[in-house]
């Protein structure tokens, strides 16, 4: 499997580079700088498994992505993922990087997630996939692959401010019956320990994220909701229009951090 080699080689090459880091060619938010990943709070033996495309189980999931992208379509499918998008390591690469954003027709913001998703019910004639599935994980996680190395490149320009707006303001809020906000974890305590855990910047790029306490891998938008339960707070649906606004806010202020999915986290 070609691509899949591809992807390994790039996984050692971002892994080699210091932890947290930022593409060296601005400009990039101030914030950026001082963002500090949780790739920081590894241990040793994590962050070497992470580095290492044999061992790091985030990958079992890339590799089945790449075996549904490049899969015949099934009996009732239009055509496959490769059909539209030949030579993915090339075709694809950067997309990640530059969700979500607002589509043009129906002006929502939408995630990758959101994008493949469209594409299942517009180009190959199939139903949408839920959100945590396998098959939807797999796709996502193969696709953020195909941009390791490349910084996140998402814009706040335009229709998508209100979007940046509302997701700030959903970051600032305090919620649920602990009355915590995201920023006093993520902004005022980051590398103080809770429940066992540092506390990073919350720098999405390792997301879909293998972390240890699910066993298995999770969006970004799980890891969101994990945090809403932690403070006992409201539940969003997962690919709400709640979660997709924190999700542009969060890429947005980590925006030269480099994608180095599939992470993986305590």
């Amino acid at each position: 499997m070609g691509g899949l080699k591809v992807l390994c080689i790039a996984i050692v090459l971002i892994n080699g580079q210091t932890i947290g880091t930022v593409a060296a060619d601005g400009p990039f938010p101030d914030e950026a700088r001082r963002m500090r990943s949780a790739n920081e709070f590894l241990s040793p033996a994590l962050r070497a498994e992470q580095a290492d495309p044999i061992r790091n189980r985030g990958m079992l999931w890339v590799e089945q992505g790449e075996r549904l992208f490049a899969q015949p379509p099934p009996p009732g499918g239009a055509q496959s993922c490769a059909s539209c998008h030949a030579s993915p390591e090339t075709s694809m690469r950067g997309v990640a990087a530059r969700l979500p954003a607002v589509d043009a027709e129906s002006g929502q913001l939408v995630n990758l997630e959101g994008r493949i998703n469209d594409c299942r019910i517009l180009r190959q004639s199939l139903p949408p996939l839920d959100y945590e599935t396998d098959e939807l994980l797999a796709l996502t996680a193969y696709l953020t692959a195909l941009s390791i190395g490349e910084p996140l490149t998402v814009s706040i320009d335009g229709p998508a401010s209100a979007f940046y707006a509302y997701g700030q303001q959903l970051w600032s809020e305090r919620q649920g019956q602990l009355n915590v906000a995201c920023t006093q974890c993520h902004d005022q305590s980051v590398g103080r320990k809770l429940r066992g855990d540092t506390i990073s910047s919350a720098v999405p790029t390792g997301y879909p994220a293998y972390r240890l306490e699910w066993q298995t891998l999770g969006s970004l938008h799980r890891r969101l909701r994990s945090c809403q339960l932690g403070v006992r707070a409201q539940l969003f649906e997962l690919g709400s229009r709640e979660y997709l606004a924190l999700e542009l806010y969060l890429k947005s202020r980590a925006r030269r951090h480099l994608i180095d999915a599939p992470a993986l986290r305590r």
